[in-house]
C-alpha cells in the first residue's frame, strides 16, 4: 500500500485528487495539507508516508 500526503492550497483540487487517488486499490491518502508548513508538520507526525504530492 502506498501511503500518500497531498499538499494543495486549492480546496477543490485537493478534494478531487484525494477522491481520484482513493479509487486506486494500492494507494491510500492518509493526509492532506493546505500549505507547505502543514505538510511538513504532518510528515513529522507520520514517518510512514511514502509519497508527497504537491504543486510548486
Amino acid at each position: 500500500m502506498i501511503r500518500v500526503l497531498i499538499a494543495e492550497d486549492q480546496g477543490l483540487v485537493l478534494g478531487a485528487l484525494a477522491a481520484l487517488l482513493g479509487l486506486e486499490d494500492d494507494i491510500e491518502v492518509v493526509a492532506t495539507a493546505g500549505d507547505g508548513q502543514a505538510a511538513l508538520d504532518r510528515l513529522n507526525d507520520d514517518p510512514d508516508i511514502n509519497l508527497v504530492l504537491t504543486d510548486i
